[in-house]
């Protein structure tokens, strides 16, 4: 006789489980009672679950006494508060830290919830808007846990996973936390998730909190805590229903702010704006004629021209370096490196929040940067110089004032500042929504009008972006209208490949085009940091360095010829030459590496897709009609009196860098086309209108004129043109009338071919005809 079953006790035990085991231990019980009621023999299965169960709760015991030991640094703001946020977060679902710059929320608060108990029925989850910013926090936490690198402490950004099943604290950028909800929509692996930064306002963001809002009356065992060093933190206590805020004081010392306008207004760094940041360097130097100089500046180029005019100046004991995104690592590791004298650092954004350069004295701050929109109306994503928000500026003048008193200097009046936007506005409001909708779309969350974001984007960028995925063939034309709409086979597709929806959309058509193997490589390539270097001091050598894999007839196959150099030489020589090779090639190492990973791990997605790599090479217009699909609307044509004519009309100048801008091809299309003091198009290739239309039978206008009798086809014609975008790419071309407007032909027919005699049959209606015109 089988012994009695304790289903109470099997209950309990299951709720002794780690927290993202519980719903599948749960749901295996009840199917065990459902057949307990119709057969007596279950020991097996009952057998089994107990010993999942089992296996679990030791789990949780083994990760409840494998804690690493937690410190916290006193000299850390933080860390005096340290009690008062681990009691928010014990009584609260939802807290909100706001410190500024150098507070250590980032370091303290996942500690702050490891010694609460949290991140043991699951993983603590810390984003970050940046790879490296993930992988930087990462490891200064596991370095104060005094674990290593991917074990207690670990992190994940696209396509490079250091995280063990032991981990507490998961590193990761928001992007893959977005990605994760596709096979986890309930973050059931997670029992704390982190927002940092949260000020940024980035679309991932603002997706993720209005989600995570939405999940939380289903996870109430969930802990969620936003924080950032400037934050609208009454709009944040509104948005999840008067959650609580802790205020840290900021830094370890103070920062003076010292305004100092140019001589004229301007809006660019030109001469007098030049002039000011040279004044409020000799300024800094009396103040501290070694204290560390950080300059925020627009863009790359006035970078290097604020560089170059400080060259001029031949500062004493001063080292003068740039740190923008697409700098070699090797140049961005010289920021970090100890160093004797002073260094004056000239930086982007960039070092706004994704990177703290050590032993900042002085912050120089121009006021402005590039801030990316997307316009509407030209489809255009644009990146104009404009004013930064106050809430940067503090994060900017946050930079200093860690190792001893700051200054920082901006470089504009008091009353500029005090008329600015407090925050900036978020991506969401100036970005293409394309993305977004398809996700949305992918995991049933309704319509995006209706969905819990902060703030809503305009009705007209949700409308665009549904037209960009109707381009793309990603979703029914009806969600135009409706909102309703489903994913296409191709929608599908596009949701499962981590990529630009453009870029997903040539990986798909190139499967068909037997050119997969290709067009791989080349989408891998544009989804990364370019990893050419071209230094200002070394243009020319670099140029020509670059030539030995540049593709005069296409920017894309470039690409192509640059992989198949890099692997020809990695075929040969040890990892220390080849990094040798591509440094003298100016070529960014790390880059190549990050292409290369990414590559393969697209590979194994495009596989378990069922789509092969082609094994027998491609002819080049193979590979450029399948990368035209994802491009429709970044089509251009050679005008005689415009120029560069893009799609919806717009002119285009060919970006200068490219083999081709010299002597464009009649039609053209391009990877990106950005707005700076043009619109550029950027990665171009020659194209023949003759391809767009089977391409793009959705998006083609269709034209007719001139119906008229065709004795010699013995039927009635027109000349029709088609346009795509406003480009004409058919012209005046003859077709049969007659399916398309019979009603015309009829009488045309009767007027033209009858009356006139153009017409014979040997029909008895003809002959009867005849007869009658000869009677009348």
């Amino acid at each position: 006789m089988n012994p009695p079953i304790h289903w109470q006790i099997l209950r309990t035990d299951i709720q002794s489980c780690m927290l993202y085991q519980r719903r599948s231990f749960a749901n295996r019980l009840r199917k065990i009672q459902t057949r307990a009621k119709q057969q007596k023999d279950i020991n097996n299965a009952l057998s089994q679950l107990q010993k999942d169960i089992a296996k679990s709760i030791a789990q949780r015991q083994s990760r409840q006494d494998n804690l690493p030991a937690i410190s916290y640094p006193e000299d850390l703001p933080i860390s005096q508060k340290r009690a008062l946020i681990a009691d928010a977060i014990a009584k609260h679902q939802i807290v909100i830290v706001a410190g500024e710059t150098g507070s250590g929320k980032t370091t303290q608060i996942p500690k702050i919830c490891l010694a609460l108990g949290r991140g043991i029925d699951g993983k603590i989850g810390h984003t970050q808007p940046r790879r490296i910013a993930a992988r930087s926090v990462a490891t200064r936490i596991a370095e104060e846990l005094s674990s290593p690198l991917g074990q207690a402490v670990g992190y994940k950004v696209r396509f490079s996973d250091h995280t063990q099943p032991q981990t507490y604290i998961k590193l990761m950028t928001d992007g893959i936390l977005l990605a994760e909800i596709q096979h986890d929509p309930n973050l059931l692996q997670y029992d704390t998730i982190i927002i940092d930064e949260a000020h940024e306002r980035s679309l991932n963001i603002d997706f993720l909190l209005g989600y995570l809002k939405n999940i939380l009356p289903k996870r109430p065992d969930l802990n969620i805590i936003i924080t950032s060093a400037t934050i609208n933190t009454e709009r944040f206590s509104n948005f999840f229903h008067g959650a609580p805020v802790i205020e840290v004081s900021g830094r370890s010392y103070p920062v003076d702010i010292e305004y100092r306008p140019p001589a004229t207004d301007t809006n660019q760094v030109d001469q007098a704006f030049q002039q000011a940041i040279i004044d409020a360097i000799h300024e800094a130097g009396s103040l501290d004629a070694l204290g560390d100089i950080l300059i925020f500046l627009p863009g790359e180029r006035e970078i290097r021209d604020v560089s170059h005019a400080l060259h001029h100046q031949n500062f004493r004991d001063s080292d003068i370096l740039p740190l923008y995104s697409r700098l070699s690592p090797a140049e961005q590791d010289k920021i970090f490196r100890p160093h004797t004298g002073r260094r004056i650092v000239l930086a982007t954004n960039v070092a706004e929040t994704s990177l703290t350069v050590p032993g900042i004295r002085f912050v120089i701050d121009s006021g402005l940067a590039r801030i990316s929109r997307y316009n509407v109306k030209s489809k255009v994503q644009q990146l104009p110089i404009e004013a930064i928000s106050q809430a940067s500026a503090n994060q900017r003048s946050g930079r200093c004032g860690r190792i001893a008193a700051g200054v920082c200097f901006r470089l504009y009046s008091d009353d500029d500042f005090k008329q600015r936007p407090e925050h900036t506005e978020p991506e969401i409001r100036r970005t293409n929504l394309a993305h977004v909708i398809l996700q949305m779309t992918n995991l049933g969350l309704g319509d995006i009008q209706q969905f819990s974001f902060m703030e809503p984007p305009e009705k007209r960028n949700i409308q665009d972006g549904f037209r960009l995925l109707e381009e793309l063939q990603a979703i029914d034309a009806s969600a135009t209208n409706h909102n309703d709409g489903k994913l296409t086979p191709i929608g599908k597709q596009l949701v499962r490949l981590p990529i630009d929806p453009r870029l997903a959309r040539m990986l798909i058509a190139s499967n068909s085009q037997r050119a997969l193997h290709e067009v791989l490589i080349i989408v891998a390539g544009l989804s990364i940091q370019d990893p050419k270097i071209r230094p200002a001091e070394s243009a020319p050598q670099a140029d020509e360095k670059h030539r030995i894999f540049t593709d005069t007839t296409s920017d894309f196959l470039s690409w192509f010829k640059l992989w198949q150099w890099y692997h020809e030489q990695a075929q040969h020589l040890s990892k220390s030459k080849l990094r040798k090779t591509c440094e003298s090639h100016f070529l960014a190492y790390l880059r190549m590496r990050e292409w290369h990973d990414l590559h393969g791990q697209l590979l194994g997605i495009v596989r378990d897709m069922d789509m092969t790599p082609n094994t027998q090479a491609a002819s080049p217009d193979d590979i450029h009609k399948a990368i035209l699909p994802g491009l429709l609307g970044h089509i251009a044509m050679k005008h005689d009196e415009k120029g560069i004519v893009g799609a919806r009309n717009v002119q285009v100048t060919l970006f200068p860098g490219s083999p081709l801008s010299k002597k464009p091809p009649k039609w053209l299309m391009a990877a990106s086309w950005i707005e700076t003091s043009r619109l550029f198009a950027r990665c171009i290739a020659p194209v023949d209108p003759t391809w767009l239309e089977p391409l793009a039978p959705h998006l083609i206008k269709r034209n007719y004129s001139e119906p008229h009798w065709s004795k010699k086809r013995a039927q009635v014609c027109a000349f029709e043109s088609i346009t795509l975008y406003g480009l004409p790419i058919v012209h005046r071309r003859n077709i049969h009338f007659g399916l398309i407007e019979p009603a015309t032909c009829r009488d045309i027919f009767i007027r033209s071919a009858l009356v006139n005699h153009e017409f014979h049959s040997f029909g008895k209606w003809f002959k009867h005809n005849q007869t009658l015109l000869k009677e009348i």
